[in-house]
Parts: C-alpha cells; structure tokens; sequence
C-alpha cells in the first residue's frame, strides 16, 4: 500500500531538511528520503567538520604566539585525536537538533535509496517514489503529489589519480584523517583548497598548492586573490599557479610523487600525502530521472527559476541544479520550491545578492561583482578601499591584515560589489548583503554609524573612500 504525501523530498541535507521544515509550516504532509544521515554533506562531510578542524587550528597558531599577547604558556602541543573528537561532538549535537525539528514538524524519513518511477497503476504521471530500505526490509512505495530532488553532490576525483584514503585523499577523506600529515600536495587553489591549505599549515604541516588558474581563487576579485596570496606565502604555503598535474607521473612509495606541467616546464612535487580539491559533483545517477522528461544539462538537473523540472509536480534544489553550490543557496532554494509548490508566489532567488564565505586564515567574503565583472557588464566604477591596519580593533585582535573594498556605480552611486578579506570578515559581511539588497548607497552605509572599536568600522570607513571621504586612511 503506497503511503501518500504533499510532498517527498529526495535528500535530507541543508537544502532538504529546510524545505521540508517550510513545507511543514505550510502545512503539507511531508517526508524525505536520506540514504544517509540528516544534515547531509554540510553537517557531516562539509561545512561543519571543517570549519570545527579550522578553529582547532586557528586556537594552535594563536597559542603558539601567545607570549604577543602577553600570555606565557609552556610548550604547545596538538593532540589531533582530540581535535577530531571535539568536531564529532559537535556534528552529533547538530545532528540531534535536525531529528528533533523533523520530529516537530510531523515529518516522516525514510532512511533509503529513494528512485522516481515512471507511470504506473499508483499514478499516471512518474513522480511515485520507490525507497530500497537501509535495514534491507521491503521496499516503500510513497505517492505524493509534489517531488523535491535535493540530492545534493559529491567530490570530483581527478583520473588517473586513485583515491585511497591513505596517500590519496578528498575533503572527504582528510576530515577522518586520524593523524596529521607532515607535508601535503593539495591539488586545486580555490575556496575548498585554500581553507585546507590555511588549517594544515596553521598545524604545523607543509603545503603545497597546484593550481591550474593563474592565481588562487580565481572567481574572486583579483585584490582579493593577491592579497590571499601574499598572506599565505607569508605563512609558508607554496603557491603554484598556471600549473596542470600530470597524474600519469603519480607515483606512491612511503609517500607520493607527482608532476605538474608549470608555464610550460615539467616540475616535480614530492609530500606525504595528496589532497585532491577540484569541485563537486551533482548526485543525479540511480534516481530514476530516465523514468521522466527531466532535462540534465552539463551534469545538472535544468530548472526554471521556481525550480521546476520538465515535470512540472517535481522540482530539483541544492547542488545537483549546479549554480552557487553553498548550503544556504540550497535551503533558500527548498523555501522557494515548497512556497512556490503551495501557491504563495515568492519572489525569485536573486543570486548576485548571495554572500560567499571563505573560512581560510585569513578570512575573506563577499557579495556582488568583482571589480572585473562590473567593468565587463558595462559599468563605470568607483572604488573605496579601506585596510585593517588602521582599525583599533583588528590591532588588538592581533590580525590587521587585510581589506574592505567597496564598489559602487559612478552614474547612479548603487553598490555592485563588496570584497572583504581579514578578521572575522565572514561575520561581518551580512552588513554589506543587506545593503544590496535595500539598495543602499556608500553614503548610506557610511552614514550607519558603526560603533568603536569594532571591525566593522573598516566597511564605514571604506564606505566613505568611495567617494574620497575616508577619516583614517
């Protein structure tokens, strides 16, 4: 007998969980499907378990220059089995407060494969979910009247590059490493690739980074990937750039050996073991998309800007649609399909408005265009620039690298981009989100007033370099 729904959502990860809570709120009978755990990649193999790695490093870096601050320690030590103790305990804490948000919203989960069947005697459009069972019982057959796909994506892998957890790892790999490694090659410079690079060396390993681009984080603002690259050669890093691995020279023995093609000459790179950190993947293979007219474009589910596939009742979110693969795209996409799904007409996702986090040492942020893509689309620009050198609040934190950048429209004065890298510049650029998206202006911002001494002073005072205003530079 198939259990009826509203709504069935393949997946249980950020995007999933939080269209179902939307869906619940709305009052849809609702359940997902999870092959795995709850919170899916962001909470056990993401955003999550490494940012708790990250912190762990940044507290070892910071003690080790403790006597800065006028605090004299004894020798500093890691005890790595601690470290990813405490990230465990913290991935079970938040994993308890999802099952506890499904529990109070009534919202069922199958812990299974879930796959879309075609037209059958249970419906005569495909949509009919069929759930092969972990615990091997028999199959569930859900018939709901809506699908959210949210199956979220998984690690490229580089051919000829084996992974084997050992000398060849992904991000997913390294977050169960039980010892550190010495020396790592991480091959891929951008957002993934740079935060490991920045944890490994605050713990004391050596990195090297190969990257295929010209320069790290290549879809950053070219300031912003300078100075990232200034202050990690400044920590030890090895930068290799316009770099292509070579994986046919890939060689393991009691360590690894590989080769990268660098600016037309052959360069070999010896470490212990390698990082492989060149993007992700949608999960889209064994769910039955050749049972419907779905389209897949360029390894992707196609949409419209509801989130709609081919079928019109299902609907696709998250990772496996491409875009700006974060895990609050994701869940703001789920709130959009299900409100959508329940007639409320919202508004649709504005994607240059989305702010992107690096959690790197040090931080960086943004919102908006990068001064490239500004003067590409057409506009004449006028740019604030704003350093923590001059803010009272980074000195005592003991972290004044970096900059505010601000980039506004020289004809209508309306922000297009907001590039920040430094301390604690993830928390602070939800200021700058905001003001996007109530169109303000620099004047407007500066005119905010921003309380000292605090970090946030530097987007005042950048705010206020857009026009030539700046009080402290």
């Amino acid at each position: 007998m198939a259990q009826e729904y509203d709504l069935v959502i393949l997946g249980g990860g950020t995007g999933g969980y939080v269209a179902a809570i939307r869906a619940s709120q709305l009052g849809l009978k609702t359940a997902i499907v999870e092959k795995g755990k709850l919170g899916g990649t962001c909470l056990h193999k993401g955003c999550i378990p490494s940012k708790a790695l990250l912190r762990s490093a940044e507290v070892f870096a910071t003690a080790k220059k403790s006597e800065e601050y006028g605090v004299v320690t004894g020798e500093v030590k890691v005890n790595f089995s601690k470290v990813q103790e405490r990230k465990s305990k913290i991935i079970d804490t938040l994993h308890k407060g999802v099952q506890h948000l499904m529990k109070q919203g009534k919202i069922e989960v199958y812990e299974g494969i879930g796959r879309i069947l075609g037209p059958s005697i249970f419906s005569p459009m495909p949509g009919t979910i069929s759930v092969e069972m972990n615990n091997g019982s028999e199959n569930e057959m859900l018939l709901p009247k809506n699908v959210i796909i949210a199956t979220g994506s998984r690690t490229r892998t580089l051919p000829g590059l084996e992974i084997d957890g050992n000398y060849v790892m992904t991000s997913d790999e390294a977050l169960a490493m039980e010892s550190l490694p010495n020396s790592i090659i991480i091959v891929g410079g951008g957002v993934i690739g740079i935060e490991w690079a920045s944890m490994l060396s605050d713990f004391g390993a050596d990195v090297t980074v190969i990257e295929y681009a010209d320069r790290i984080l290549p879809t950053e603002d070219v300031e912003v990937s300078k100075e990232m690259q200034r202050l990690l050669k400044k920590k030890g890093i090895k930068l290799v750039t316009s770099a292509k691995v070579l994986p046919e020279t890939f060689v393991k023995d009691n360590g690894v050996t590989i080769s990268a093609e660098v600016k037309g000459t052959e360069k070999e790179f010896k470490a212990e073991k390698i990082l492989v950190s060149i993007g992700r993947q949608a999960n889209i293979e064994g769910i039955g998309l050749e049972n419907t007219e779905i389209q897949v474009e360029k390894g992707v589910i196609a949409t419209t800007e509801f989130y709609q596939t081919k079928e019109s009742h299902i609907y696709a979110i998250g990772d496996c649609i491409g875009g700006l693969q974060l895990a609050h795209v994701a869940s703001h996409e789920g709130i959009i399909a299900v409100e959508h799904i329940a007639g409320k007409n919202p508004a649709p996702m504005n994607y240059a408005l989305v702010a992107r986090c690096i959690y790197s040492s040090p931080e960086a942020a943004r919102v908006g265009l990068t001064e490239q893509e500004a003067k590409e689309k057409g506009f004449n620009v006028k740019i604030g620039k704003f350093s923590f050198r001059a803010i009272g609040k980074a000195l005592v934190f003991g972290e004044s690298d970096g900059f505010v950048k601000i980039i506004a429209d020289e004809k209508t004065d309306d922000l297009l981009g907001v590039h920040m890298i430094g301390p604690h510049v993830t928390d602070m650029i939800t200021e700058a989100g905001l003001a996007m998206i109530l169109d303000a202006t620099p004047w407007e911002i500066a005119g905010t007033i921003h309380p000292h001494p605090t970090l946030s002073e530097a987007i005042g005072e950048a705010a206020l370099a857009v026009d030539g205003k700046a009080i402290h530079s």
